[in-house]
């Protein structure tokens, strides 16, 4: 294929364009408790076999902890800025489904740059995203591709949006256990970015992924 897309040398700032932006760093760390919370919180009623007067008692405390957090809300689409140790930069949407530091049902993955020019993380996914039993369903695994995918383009000076995705499922992935992922760009043509992942447990390939990318068009 013809190599001839060149990474942006600064991605935009969508503050410039409307957006609320939050800094990863300004995240209170009391919300960030209280999303790991919720986590829990959602396993636990997932699996739980309490008594009825438990379940009504924990269904008022959620309640109540309901009304707590109706003080204000933030807008659809506000995004979280990441700064690596490099210094770059990279945008997401805060409440992001697979990635979203303040999305209690996002699997707490944290991508970083692996010293190679992709993107490399470790999750535990527990009983909330499972399939057949014991496994976890093919559809996260897509979505943490998905993500892991457009990261990597992303972190290459090249974000864009998935027109295409493949996964090819190798191995049963567990749940409750550490998984890597990881990805990284493997060509360009035009706006078209090329890229590819893997999912690992124990250092078998359980699922990987290749994706077509279409770079944005950002304003010059």
């Amino acid at each position: 294929m013809t190599v001839d897309a060149q990474p942006v040398t600064e991605l935009p700032d969508p503050a410039d364009y409307g957006f609320t932006v939050v800094p990863e760093e300004e995240i209170p760390a009391e919300l960030a408790s209280l999303v790991e919370r919720v986590r829990s919180l959602m396993d636990a009623a997932a699996h739980t076999e309490a008594p009825p007067e438990a379940l009504a008692a924990a269904a008022d405390a959620v309640a109540k902890a309901e009304e707590l957090l109706q003080g204000g809300r933030r807008q659809t689409g506000a995004m979280v800025r990441y700064t690596y140790p490099d210094d770059s930069i990279e945008y997401g949407t805060l409440t992001n489904g697979v990635s979203g530091p303040v999305n209690p049902l996002a699997p707490p993955l944290a991508l970083e740059k692996d010293g190679a020019g992709g993107v490399r993380g470790e999750v535990l996914l527990n009983g909330l995203y499972q399939g057949p039993p014991g496994l976890v369903h093919g559809g996260w695994l897509a979505a943490l591709l998905d993500q892991a995918l457009g990261t990597a383009s992303s972190v290459a000076g090249m974000p864009g949006l998935t027109a295409n995705l493949d996964v090819n499922y190798r191995e049963p992935t567990p749940l409750n256990v550490p998984l890597e992922i990881s990805a990284r760009v493997t060509g360009t043509e035009r706006r078209k970015v090329f890229v590819s992942g893997e999912i690992r447990h124990g250092g078998k390939v359980t699922a990987e992924g290749t994706a077509l990318m279409v770079r944005l068009s950002l304003p010059g």
